[in-house]
C-alpha cells in the first residue's frame, strides 16, 4: 500500500477546433462524501477500488489538495475559481445553496471556446432558473435537484424512501424524464453517451456522483461484498482511529459498496475513451468534495465532514493527461478546489472570466517541473449553518502552520488551537502557546480574509428564482432552497419563504404541497410583498391545495406561503407556480 500525507473573450466558430494539444477534452469526476481513507490507493485494507488505484498510479498527484468542509461551497468554489462566499453560497440548505448567476462557471469558460459541456449527478448550486446548469454553461445535464437525492429538496425522489436511489424521477435539461436503474450507473451512462456523442470535438464532461452520500443505499452486489467485514481491522500502524459504532461499522459496509460500484462505472467510463481513441487527449481529474460523514478510516486525520480539521477537508486529487504529461508524479506544493478551473484555462487555452477576483492559481507551472512563488498563500475555511460564525469551526493555513478557531468570537489568541500540519499532520499538538508570534499573524490573516468575504455583494443579494420566464414554467420551489427560520428542513409548522423575481406581471396558478393532508376549515395564505392572498378551505384534506388566476405584478421580494388553521402555520413542502395569462 502507498500512503500520502503530508469578460472578453475570443470568438471562434465551433469548426474552428477539434481535439487538439491546445483543446484537450476535460473528464472532471467528482464524489460525494467520499473521504480522503475511501480508497485502496490511500491505505485502506477493505475497500475495493482497483480502477481509481490504477488512475492514481498513472497520474499527478496532488498530495496535499483542499476543499470546503461541506459540498455546496466545494463545488461553487470548484466551479468559479472563487471563495464560496464571494458566489453567494454559505449554505448547503437554508436558501444558502444557491450561486450568484453573474458567476462564471468552468462550463461557460470553456463554452468560449467552443466545447461542448455536459453534467450528470450532483449540481446542487440551485435549482430553477437562472441558476440550474442549463442556465450556467452546460449543453447538456440529467441532475437531481438539492444537496441530495432523497432529500427533501428532491421532490422526485424523497418519497420513494428507502429505494430513491434506483428508478429515479431526474432533471434532464430542466424536465422531468423518468430513467431505470441505480443512480450512479445512470449518471456513468449518460456521461458515456455524452463521450460519444461528442468524441470530435473538444467537450467538458462533468460527472458527479451523488454517492457515497446518504442514505446509504447500495445495489446488493455491492453490499454483499463487504457485509461481512469489520470495517475498525487492520489498522494497526499508530495513527489516529476514530470509534466506531455498530451503526458506523454497517454505514461503512454499505460506503465501501457505493464506491465500488463507482469504480466499476468507472472503468466503463475509461474504456469508453480508450475505444474511441480519445484517452491520451483527455484530461480526466477525480476527486472528492468533502470528509467522511460518518466515522470511519481517513488515514489518521482529525475530523470529517463539516470540520475544517484536515479530516473534513483533505482529499485525494488525481489528474492524468498523457498527451502532456505522460509520468506519474506528486506534488506536495499546497492546492485547492479554487485552483481547478484557472488550471484548466491554462491547459485548455481559455481566456479566465474578466471583472472580479479569481483566489485560485494555475499549477500548470508546478506540472512542467517548476516552482511557484505562491506556495505559502493563506487558505481560508470555515463551516457553521447560516452564515460563518467569527472563530468558530473557522480555520487558516499558510505554508506549514494552521490555525483553528472552535470558540466564541471574543476569545483569546490561547484559546485558538496552532498545528504545523507538516510535522503534526494529524493536528494533535497545539502550539499556540510555544509559538504566540505565528499564532497572531495567522489571526491577523484570518481576520481580514472573513472580514472581506462576509463583506461579497452576492451575500448581501442573492440571488432570486425568476417566475414568469419562457425558460422554466412551471416552476417548482423546494424546500433546499426556502429560507426562513435557521434549519428549516422538513418540520410542517415552520416559518419558510422564497426569494423570487416575477418577470412578466400577469395571472398565476399556485399548487401548494404539504407533507400530511391539511385539515378543513383553515385558510391559505400567500404573501407576496404588499399583495396578500387569502383561500378559504372548507372541506379539503388533500396534500395539495391549489390557488387559481393569482395576479402577481412585476416584482422582486419574498414569496410566503402557508396554512393557517387553528393557530397553527404549516409551510408546504413545495410550491408548483405555472402563468396562466
Amino acid at each position: 500500500m502507498r500512503f500520502f500525507f503530508p469578460f472578453l473573450f475570443l470568438s471562434f466558430s465551433f469548426t474552428s477546433f477539434a481535439q487538439t494539444a491546445d483543446r484537450p477534452n476535460v473528464l472532471l469526476i467528482i464524489t460525494d462524501d467520499q473521504g480522503y481513507g475511501d480508497l485502496g490507493f490511500t491505505g485502506n485494507p477493505h475497500i475495493k477500488t482497483p480502477v481509481l488505484d490504477q488512475l492514481a498510479e498513472e497520474s499527478t498527484r496532488l498530495t496535499n489538495f483542499y476543499v470546503s468542509p461541506v459540498c455546496a461551497p466545494t463545488r461553487s468554489s470548484l466551479m468559479t475559481g472563487r471563495y464560496s462566499l464571494r458566489t453567494g453560497v454559505h449554505d448547503t440548505y437554508n436558501g444558502g445553496a444557491t450561486m450568484a448567476t453573474s458567476e462564471v462557471t468552468i462550463a461557460e469558460m470553456l463554452k468560449n471556446v467552443n466545447y461542448r459541456t455536459g453534467i450528470f449527478g450532483k449540481w446542487h448550486l440551485g435549482d430553477n432558473y437562472p441558476s440550474r446548469p442549463n442556465d450556467q454553461g452546460f449543453d447538456e445535464s440529467v441532475i437531481h435537484l438539492s444537496g441530495g437525492m432523497g432529500q427533501v429538496g428532491d421532490f422526485t425522489t424523497h418519497f420513494q424512501k428507502d429505494s430513491s436511489y434506483f428508478d429515479p424521477v431526474l432533471w434532464h435539461n430542466g424536465k422531468q424524464q423518468a430513467y431505470d436503474g441505480y443512480c450512479s450507473d445512470i449518471f456513468a451512462e449518460q456521461a458515456i453517451e455524452f463521450i460519444k456523442q461528442n468524441q470530435s470535438s473538444p467537450f467538458f464532461c462533468y460527472l458527479s456522483f451523488n454517492a457515497p452520500h446518504t442514505p446509504l443505499q447500495v445495489p446488493d452486489k455491492y453490499y454483499q461484498m463487504y457485509k461481512d467485514i469489520d470495517p475498525t481491522a487492520g489498522f494497526d500502524d499508530g495513527r489516529p482511529f476514530p470509534d466506531m459504532s455498530e451503526k458506523d461499522k454497517e454505514d461503512a459496509r454499505k460506503v465501501y459498496g457505493m464506491v465500488t460500484n463507482i469504480d466499476d462505472n468507472l472503468r466503463k467510463v475509461f474504456s469508453t475513451l480508450d475505444e474511441l481513441n480519445i484517452a491520451d487527449n483527455t484530461i480526466v481529474i477525480f476527486m472528492t468534495d468533502n470528509g467522511p460523514q460518518q466515522r470511519r478510516y481517513v488515514a489518521g486525520m482529525r475530523g470529517r465532514k463539516g470540520s475544517v480539521y484536515r479530516g473534513g477537508v483533505r482529499v485525494p486529487f488525481f489528474m492524468r493527461y498523457p498527451a502532456q504529461f505522460s509520468e506519474s508524479r506528486e506534488i506536495e506544493t499546497t492546492t485547492a478546489h479554487l485552483d481547478v478551473l484557472p488550471t484548466l484555462a491554462d491547459l485548455c487555452s481559455a481566456q479566465l472570466p474578466k471583472n472580479r477576483m479569481i483566489d485560485g492559481k494555475s499549477w500548470l507551472p508546478l506540472l512542467q517541473g517548476n516552482t511557484v512563488d505562491w506556495g505559502n498563500r493563506p487558505l481560508f475555511f470555515y463551516w457553521t449553518r447560516k452564515y460563518p460564525e467569527l472563530y468558530h469551526n473557522i480555520a487558516l493555513q499558510q505554508s506549514d502552520y494552521k490555525l483553528v478557531g472552535q470558540t466564541s468570537y471574543n476569545a483569546e489568541l490561547s484559546d485558538f488551537e496552532l498545528f504545523n500540519v507538516n510535522k503534526d499532520p494529524y493536528e494533535q499538538q497545539n502550539l499556540v502557546d510555544e509559538q504566540p508570534e505565528v499564532a497572531q499573524s495567522l489571526k491577523q490573516q484570518l481576520d481580514q480574509h472573513f472580514y472581506e468575504l462576509i463583506q461579497s455583494p452576492n451575500l448581501a443579494n442573492p440571488p432570486a428564482v425568476v417566475i414568469g420566464s419562457d425558460a422554466e414554467d412551471p416552476t417548482f420551489l423546494n424546500r433546499n432552497d426556502a429560507s426562513g427560520e435557521r434549519g428549516i428542513w422538513a418540520q410542517e409548522e415552520v416559518f419558510g419563504k422564497w426569494r423570487v423575481e416575477v418577470a412578466q406581471e400577469g395571472y398565476y396558478d399556485f399548487n401548494f404541497r404539504f407533507l400530511s393532508p391539511v385539515e378543513p376549515g383553515g385558510q391559505m395564505m400567500l404573501e407576496t410583498e404588499t399583495l396578500v392572498h387569502r383561500l378559504e378551505n372548507s372541506n379539503s384534506t388533500e396534500e395539495t391545495l391549489t390557488m387559481e388566476n393569482v395576479y402577481l405584478p412585476q416584482m422582486k421580494g419574498d414569496l410566503i406561503p402557508f396554512y393557517e388553521i387553528k393557530g397553527r402555520r404549516i409551510f408546504p413542502f413545495w410550491v408548483e407556480i405555472k402563468q396562466t395569462q
